[in-house]
């Protein structure tokens, strides 16, 4: 039974000897850098028909899939877009064949797609939030969360069309930005 003890304790003391601390350690201090996929942009559809209608009545459409990709890979990865048009003119231009942009009218309905963590916010999620947009209004935006992220929407344009506005192919230009 001694010998049996003897030889339990000896395993012990070799077992502490052998996870004791080494006499002397040096450590390494290890980095990496993570980089940025990209930056921060927005595309929209090159051009959009949204209809035909005469004076005095509103002409409304899908303008097609709008996406800002988020690749900043931050921290922070908040971004608002924007939405601001100009007047829509045929012909010459003259005051009866221009529709002014206070008659343009812009909501963003619900997001299509998004991907990425934080809160993605429609400017104006139904038809009765629509905006005039003579002047910059947000049309989607997204906060919190970390890292990469993307948000698709297909706004609806709506035109109301003046009295005494001539007939013609009206065009104007919608612009969306991003920050």
């Amino acid at each position: 039974m001694r010998k049996r003890f003897l030889a339990a304790a000896l395993a012990g003391v070799a077992a502490s000897a052998a996870l004791a601390a080494p006499a002397h350690a040096e450590d390494t201090t290890v980095t990496l850098t993570v980089d940025a996929t990209g930056g921060l942009s927005i595309t929209v559809p090159a051009s959009a028909n949204i209809g035909h209608g005469v004076e005095g009545s509103s002409v409304s459409g899908l303008l097609g899939p709008v996406t800002v990709l988020d690749q900043r890979s931050s921290i922070t990865p908040n971004w608002t877009a924007s939405v601001i048009s100009t007047d829509f003119s045929t012909g010459g231009g003259t005051s009866g064949e221009t529709i002014p942009n206070i008659n343009v009218s812009y909501w963003s309905g619900p997001a299509t797609a998004t991907a990425g963590t934080g809160t993605f916010t429609p400017g104006q999620p139904t038809p009765g939030d629509q905006q005039i947009i003579n002047v910059p209004r947000t049309a989607f935006s997204k906060t919190g969360g970390t890292g990469n992220n993307f948000a698709t929407w297909n706004p609806t344009l709506v035109v109301n069309i003046p009295p005494a506005t001539v007939r013609g192919t009206y065009t104007g230009t919608v612009t969306h930005s991003v920050l």
